[in-house]
Parts: structure tokens; C-alpha cells; sequence
């Protein structure tokens, strides 16, 4: 009996040797396929603005080489008589790795798409980078738990009882830090619903400033008369938030009034005259300009105009303006401005 033909563990040498030629032919093959497509890849998402190829050379890339190699021992496998216990034991090896591999390429997902995010944010609001990057965190952190109960189920233990006791865990933990994690999920959607970023001028209830920093449990904000306003939040998003940033253009209304002396031909004149002065400001337009009422002491006016700007100064430079002039036209028309009077009449009797 020659060498080739001499037994191990149910199979000749010869058998032996074909199954790692084969496991060796495999791997390279393998091996070569992987670094071509990975090449190949490369070049096409260079030219292209889809991020779904940028996703597969990514999880590519991710591929190890252990899989390879397993991958070919389990091809090489068939060419060699297992006996079922080994067999067996092999199978679970080979899921295990596949298993393991799996969760590899679905964490390259998962920080390929927090890649993007942060990417997409930073330029918006660079502070929502921390709670993207906790989300992230959060959602590898759960992938990994399920593949290490895939692993343990694989390995014939029992997780049915391991679950229940993670969720029971789970809720235990979970009320104990309600509080926490109501304000981290607030900042989480804070961070991708946007309701305001750092910069915008916001009014919350009767306080009002700039944001300056959103956190994972508190947002910042600066406050006109200098101090920090920490808001928690949760009770941020609970109440009703004016964002001043957001605005397109500001409505300002305004009244004044001119004695009941003014002469009507006068009166006449002053609607042309207000829409005069304000269609001469800039970045503001026109709305309406009306006699509103007669008053106790004056006839009212209310005038509507609109700045195209959100910022309030511009506002208040527009305003200022325009009650200059206001009162430039009238001081040349002789109209006079009323002001809280009281006319007493004495009778002889």
C-alpha cells in the first residue's frame, strides 16, 4: 500500500490532498474576485452621486479573511467523508462564522449610513454629531447583542429564558432612567426633525435667546440680557417654541393718531402719504394703511407693512425710518399728533 493510499480519519491521503487543492483553488479564486470587484467598484463609485455602491465596496472591503478561508474549507469539505458528529460540528463552525461575518457587514452598514448623516449635519448643526454618533453607537451595540443570541442559539443554548430575562432587565433599567432617556430621545428628535438649530433666535413661553448648544439632555440657549438659559429636552419640546430664524418676512402693525382738529381734506391725504414713506424703505413692503376709529382723543390710523428680512434690526432701522419721516411729512402738512387730552366746557347758569 503506497502513501496516497494509506487512511485518516475515514479517508485516504489522495483524498486529502484533492480537498486542499481544492480549499487552496478556492481561496484564490475567491480572493481574486474580492479584490477585482473591490477595484472595480472603487472606480464606478468615484463617478457616480449613488451611495449604494459606495455601500457594497464599503461591506466588501469588510469581508475577512477568515470567511474566505472557511468558505473554501466548506467547499473542500465535500470532497472528503465526514463522520456525522465532525460533520455536524463543522456546520455549526461554518454558521457561526457566517453568522459572525453578518454582523460585520451589517456594522459597516450602520456607520456607513452614520458616515452620511454626520455629513449631511455637520454643516447645519455641528452638535448634532454627538448624538448621531450615540445613535450609532446605540444601534451597533443592538446588533451585536442580537448576533451574540444568534451565536448562543447556534451553540444549542437555550435564549428563550436569556430574552425574557433582557427584557425584564431591560424595563428595570428603563424606568430607573426614564427621565434620561425621555430627554435622549428628545434630542434625538431634536436632531433629526430640526424644529430649530444652533443659531436660530427662538421664544419659549416668556424666555427668549439664541440656541447655542443642543446635548443629549439639555439644549443651551443665550438670552438677549446675556445670560444661559438651560433648557431641559424633554420640556423644550413640550412647549410651544417661536422660531424667529425660520422666518420668511416679519408683519409689523403699528397706529398712530392725529387730533380730531385735522381738517378732512388732510385726512385724505395722510393714507397716500404713509404708503409713500413706506414703499421708499428698503426690504420692506407695502401691506395697507387705514382710518381704523374714532378714539377719545384722536382718529386712529393702523398701517401694515411687511420686512423681507428676518433679521430685527433691519426691523427697527425700517421702523425707525419710517416714523422720521411720518413725522417730517406732518410737521411740513400741518397735521398735528394727538396725545390723551380732555376739553371742559363751563356753562354760566
Amino acid at each position: 500500500m503506497g502513501f496516497l493510499d494509506k487512511v485518516y480519519l475515514g479517508n485516504m491521503v489522495q483524498d486529502w490532498l484533492i480537498a486542499v487543492c481544492i480549499s487552496m483553488a478556492v481561496f484564490f479564486v475567491l480572493t481574486i474576485i474580492q479584490r477585482m470587484a473591490v477595484s472595480r467598484l472603487s472606480k464606478l463609485a468615484a463617478t457616480t452621486d449613488n451611495q449604494i455602491d459606495d455601500l457594497i465596496v464599503s461591506m466588501l472591503r469588510e469581508t475577512k479573511f477568515f470567511i474566505l478561508l472557511i468558505a473554501s474549507a466548506y467547499v473542500a469539505s465535500h470532497a472528503i467523508t465526514l463522520k456525522p458528529s465532525v460533520a455536524l460540528l463543522w456546520q455549526k463552525a461554518v454558521i457561526l462564522m457566517l453568522i459572525i461575518q453578518g454582523g460585520l457587514w451589517a456594522s459597516t452598514g450602520v456607520k456607513f449610513w452614520l458616515g452620511l448623516m454626520l455629513e449631511k449635519r455637520m454643516d447645519q448643526d455641528a452638535s448634532s454629531a454627538t448624538t448621531i454618533s450615540l445613535l450609532g453607537f446605540v444601534a451597533r451595540l443592538i446588533l451585536w447583542v442580537i448576533v451574540g443570541l444568534l451565536i448562543l442559539d447556534n451553540l444549542g443554548v437555550n435564549i428563550t429564558g436569556l430574552v425574557a430575562g433582557l427584557g425584564i432587565g431591560g424595563i428595570a433599567v428603563a424606568l430607573a432612567v426614564q427621565n434620561i432617556l425621555s430627554d435622549l430621545l428628545a434630542s434625538l428628535s431634536i436632531v433629526l426633525d430640526k424644529p430649530f438649530v444652533i443659531g436660530d433666535f427662538v421664544v419659549v413661553d416668556a424666555l427668549s435667546g439664541t440656541v447655542e448648544h443642543i446635548g443629549l439632555k439639555t439644549t443651551r440657549i443665550r438670552s438677549l440680557s446675556g445670560e444661559q438659559l438651560i433648557f431641559s429636552n424633554n420640556d423644550l419640546l413640550k412647549s410651544r417654541i417661536h422660531n424667529y430664524k425660520k422666518m420668511q418676512e416679519r408683519r409689523v402693525v403699528f397706529s398712530f393718531g392725529v387730533t380730531y382738529q385735522t381738517p378732512l381734506e388732510k385726512l385724505t391725504l395722510i393714507n397716500r402719504m404713509i404708503q409713500d414713506i413706506i414703499e421708499a424703505q428698503a426690504n420692506v413692503r407695502f401691506g395697507r394703511v387705514h382710518f381704523k376709529e374714532y378714539g377719545d382723543s384722536a382718529l386712529n390710523y393702523e398701517v401694515v407693512y411687511f420686512v423681507t428680512d428676518q433679521d430685527y434690526t433691519l426691523y427697527m432701522d425700517a421702523q425707525q425710518a419710517i416714523n422720521l419721516e411720518i413725522f417730517r411729512r406732518f410737521a411740513e402738512q400741518g397735521v398735528e399728533f394727538a396725545y390723551p387730552t380732555r376739553t371742559v366746557y363751563i356753562q354760566n347758569s
